[in-house]
């Protein structure tokens, strides 16, 4: 079974500056990303444009994923994730030029730029998912999984109420600078963070050898097979209603800006809360029941929200049911990744990671290609309907398949034997 490599003798320190230099250029990042978002949406209101933005961000996740892995495992850390954040700011510059020049950002230009902000962070999201059983003991992964999810969860709090008040103060051509900032302050403090190296740094990249070795790696532990199976199944039918969310809050409960920044505020409130519970009582026995409650509570809130009245007493159900989500989602998200870490030895996880980033996220797209025109035609709201009865059956999905429900318990008691 997997090792941990750490070598860092004061880890804490070191963990606690790399986490809060991404909360800062987070922050920033995610307030660029909301206020383009919501500038689609007031300046189109279409479904389908929004849709079509979400799935430009998904797309290099999907194709570049199984590329990227064999380059996180061999490539030094700190490269991939300071660059992703110097392409942020060029793009950024590009954005605010043509803005303030133009008065207007062409549909094509937001695009593009979009596309280009997700290739880059396709690079940095495996790599941060890789090091940090590095960069802890074992025994406290679970919980600094937890705390970095409290960190993106504060990010999710500060941004969109953030994003809404600059929004309407600040031009979006000079709003958009906020990345370069963000990723002045962000590189600045990765400069000053250990980050142990694999010794196959050096070693020939071999795509589509690595890309194999990463596919039979993952389909040779059946239960971390069938659980990414079951993942892109919930990808396919969750994302397209959780791509809009603007556009839920703006045209189905004709709210604004301000109510759509509250909205998302309030969901990142219930992940901060559900993060600091994984964050300082982590270490389950068993974390697919927790999962599962996660899943459970992801649908219902989603379903219920879709048979909401379109008007305001509708949206105060709405901003509960949110609270609700909220608080669940980050029992799926980060006590699945961190099974996952621990599952695969640290100098495959890149790989491992690659191919089931991809696998987990190529069915986003799929549902996004219909995910517009069926929302104009048939109501946002109904996509949440559709999107809350499929999460509630991913969940008994794992519920009732042994190699699934019990595949946390037979992980740690092997984690344990080989102590």
């Amino acid at each position: 079974m997997p090792t941990n490599t750490t070598v860092i003798t004061k880890w804490r320190p070191n963990i606690y500056l790399f986490l809060f230099g991404q909360f800062f250029s987070g922050v920033t990042s995610m307030v660029v990303q909301y206020a383009i978002i919501w500038y689609l949406t007031k300046e189109t209101g279409s479904a389908t444009v929004l849709s079509l933005a979400t799935l430009l961000g998904m797309l290099p996740m999907v194709l570049l994923s199984p590329i990227v892995g064999p380059f996180v495992d061999r490539t030094n850390k700190k490269a991939l994730l300071i660059v992703p954040d110097i392409v942020a700011a060029v793009i950024a510059i590009i954005l605010a030029i043509v803005g303030i020049v133009t008065h207007n950002f062409p549909l094509w230009l937001i695009f593009i730029s979009l596309l280009i902000r997700s290739i880059a962070q396709t690079f940095q999201m495996p790599t941060i998912q890789s090091i940090l059983p590095t960069m802890v003991p074992k025994d406290e992964l679970t919980k600094i999984n937890g705390q970095l999810g409290m960190v993106q969860s504060a990010n999710m709090i500060i941004a969109p109420a953030l994003g809404a008040f600059l929004y309407a103060i600040v031009p979006i051509s000079v709003l958009i600078l906020l990345d370069v900032l963000g990723a002045v302050v962000g590189v600045s403090i990765i400069l000053f963070v250990k980050i142990p190296e694999n010794p196959v740094i050096d070693e020939k990249i071999k795509i589509f050898k690595d890309m194999k070795f990463g596919l039979v790696k993952l389909r040779e532990n059946k239960g971390m097979w069938h659980l990414t199976l079951v993942g892109t199944l919930f990808t396919l039918i969750f994302m397209p209603a959780a791509s809009m969310y603007p556009l839920m809050t703006m045209s189905y409960f004709h709210g604004s800006v301000t109510q759509a920044g509250i909205v998302e505020v309030v969901y990142s409130v219930g992940m901060l809360a559900g993060g600091a519970v994984i964050g300082f009582f982590g270490n389950w026995k068993d974390r697919i029941m927790p999962i599962l409650w996660s899943i459970f509570f992801m649908g219902l809130s989603f379903g219920i929200s879709g048979y909401l009245p379109g008007n305001q007493k509708g949206f105060i159900g709405f901003l509960i049911l949110n609270a609700v989500a909220g608080l669940a989602t980050p029992f799926f998200n980060t006590l699945l990744m961190a099974i996952i870490q621990q599952s695969f030895p640290s100098e495959i996880l890149g790989k491992v990671l690659g191919i089931l980033n991809s696998l987990m996220s190529i069915s986003a797209p799929l549902g996004l290609i219909f995910a517009g025109p069926l929302a104009d035609s048939i109501g946002v709201n109904m996509l949440f309907v559709i999107g809350g009865v499929g999460t509630l059956l991913c969940g008994v999905l794992i519920l009732f398949v042994p190699t699934m429900r019990k595949y946390d318990q037979q992980l740690q008691a092997s984690l344990n034997a080989d102590d």
